[in-house]
């Protein structure tokens, strides 16, 4: 029985089109910078799944794609921060390296031909001691890791969204003006039910910089969110 021969260049190919399109149909997250911290708004209807998580003091987690794919990287991202932060010191846990210790698991599931890769995009925030010490790292499905100064975004119209976020974004927002600029950005994706997102289809965390609290991670309950919602109306 012969064997059909497959050219690697061609294997890697179909192994990110199948990623792509299975990122291409989850709903889209949103992180950005706003004057006191990391904002993170992601389209979710759920009230028991997260995209949104911390991972550690000033660090938190945005996926989007396979739910149970990107869970599995959070709880390794955890355990990764735990580990370097009790083996050495808290301050010693950053983004940076959770973000380079993703690309290393990614670009290795990705790239072995006995499994099938992820079809995920995740991002990792720090927030820092000053705003220009902020740090989002965006990661995808083959191991890439960007560095973004500003926002990214995540998921099937990563593209439309930008833009609409890039026309109006400062770093000087404050949250609600973050929240509504994001809540925007997602509604300008061409989507046939955009105009029923509201402050029970969203889920929205921050690293907040004025908490006193060394974690620095807080979910916006919906009550708070639909107020920033209104603030601008």
């Amino acid at each position: 029985m012969s064997m059909m021969y497959v050219a690697p260049e061609q294997q890697m190919k179909d192994r990110a089109d199948f990623a792509r399109k299975g990122i291409a149909r989850g709903r889209s997250v949103v992180v950005l910078r706003y004057a006191d911290g990391i904002c993170f708004v992601a389209e979710n209807r759920s009230q028991a799944l997260h995209k949104v998580s911390e991972i550690y003091d000033r660090i938190g987690f945005a996926a989007v794609g396979r739910y149970n794919e990107f869970e599995n990287l959070r709880i390794a991202g955890i355990r990764h921060a735990d580990l370097r932060g009790y083996s050495y010191d808290r301050v010693d846990v950053t983004g940076r390296s959770l973000a380079n210790s993703y690309a290393q698991l990614l670009g290795t599931i990705f790239s072995a031909g006995a499994e099938k890769p992820y079809e995920v995009e995740i991002a990792v925030a720090e927030l820092g001691t000053q705003p220009s010490q902020d740090q989002i790292y965006r990661l995808t499905y083959d191991g890439s890791i960007g560095d973004e100064e500003q926002f990214a975004v995540m998921g099937g119209q990563a593209e439309s969204i930008s833009a609409a976020i890039a026309a109006d974004y400062h770093d000087n927002l404050d949250l609600a003006g973050a929240v509504r600029l994001a809540l925007r950005g997602l509604e300008a994706a061409n989507r046939k039910d955009a105009a029923e997102l509201d402050a029970d289809s969203l889920e929205v965390a921050v690293l907040d910089r004025t908490r006193v609290q060394p974690r620095k991670f807080r979910r916006i309950p919906p009550g708070e969110l639909a107020d920033l919602l209104a603030a601008g109306e």
